[in-house]
């Protein structure tokens, strides 16, 4: 693999297709990454089958693929491009699933592609898997809801039989919770399941104890290679719980509600989950 110092060309991934008022983060984030290479002098290469972003236009990238977002079209420009370094980071799980599946098929050993950013390992482990996920979390005393990894609906209702409803699904390794939902009864639970293991790529759900109602946080963590933490901000979402952050409600930041203990709480948690996480970049 060539060293950071040799990379001249990287190719970005973006997001593909997103749902409107949703996920504008990636095309953001996504047209930044690209400004900031080529400030540095990198040659960048952009693939993205959404014509409706910023990123996409010319300006911003030095040349741009409105290609599928699918291992082989992106193999494809692989092998014509022949980049140095390939970020996945920037398109949303879209981005990340196929950082993962071009290292299965062997494409960035075989061209000899740095991924840049996250490793893959983490990509793999502690970002999607979400019993590993659970694991973790266990390891470093954060708190974490009752829940279950499961491919299986039956064991998904004898779960929520002994945990109590309402039960949330979280299909794994999915785009802006595709396929999950909010159980109050049996029946709902069944046919989310059901659906949420047909949208995860690995047929495989996590069910937990909702937590719909309650006031939600977020803060958002950079991470570089020498395990420098910064918090750049913290958000309050208007809406509790069970409101669509990215599309259904709106956040107000810095939080407006939090007493400065649970302000500083929150912060160490979250540089605890990105350290323990492995993140390089954002989280």
């Amino acid at each position: 693999m060539p060293k950071l110092t040799d990379i001249k060309k990287v190719l970005v991934i973006g997001s593909g297709p997103i749902v409107i008022g949703q996920a504008a983060e990636f095309d953001y984030a996504g047209t930044q990454a690209c400004l900031a290479l080529k400030e540095d002098g990198v040659e960048v290469v952009l693939v993205n089958n959404n014509p409706a972003t910023i990123m996409t236009d010319e300006n911003i990238a030095d040349k741009v693929y409105l290609e599928p977002l699918t291992c082989e079209s992106i193999t494809k420009i692989i092998e014509k491009e022949r980049p140095d370094g390939i970020l996945p980071t920037l398109g949303g799980q879209t981005g990340l699933n196929m950082a993962v599946l071009l290292d299965e098929a062997g494409v960035l050993e075989k061209y000899q592609v740095t991924l840049l950013g996250t490793p893959l390992e983490t990509i793999q482990k502690g970002g999607e898997d979400r019993e590993i996920f659970k694991s973790m979390m266990k390891e470093i005393k954060e708190p974490i809801a009752e829940s279950l990894s499961t491919s299986s609906v039956d064991e998904a209702l004898d779960f929520a039989r002994k945990v109590g409803y309402p039960m949330i699904v979280r299909p794994a390794y999915t785009l802006g919770g595709a396929g999950g939902g909010i159980a109050d009864t049996e029946e709902e639970l069944r046919q989310i399941v059901k659906n949420g293991l047909h949208y995860s790529p690995i047929n495989q759900v996590l069910i937990e104890q909702s937590v719909k109602g309650w006031k939600e946080i977020e803060y958002e963590v950079m991470r570089d290679s020498n395990d420098t933490c910064i918090i750049v901000c913290n958000m309050e979402n208007f809406d509790p719980v069970g409101v669509h952050t990215g599309g259904d409600s709106i956040v107000v930041a810095p939080s407006q509600t939090l007493t400065d203990r649970q302000y500083q709480m929150l912060r160490t948690s979250s540089v605890k989950v990105i350290r323990e996480l492995g993140v390089i970049g954002g989280l």
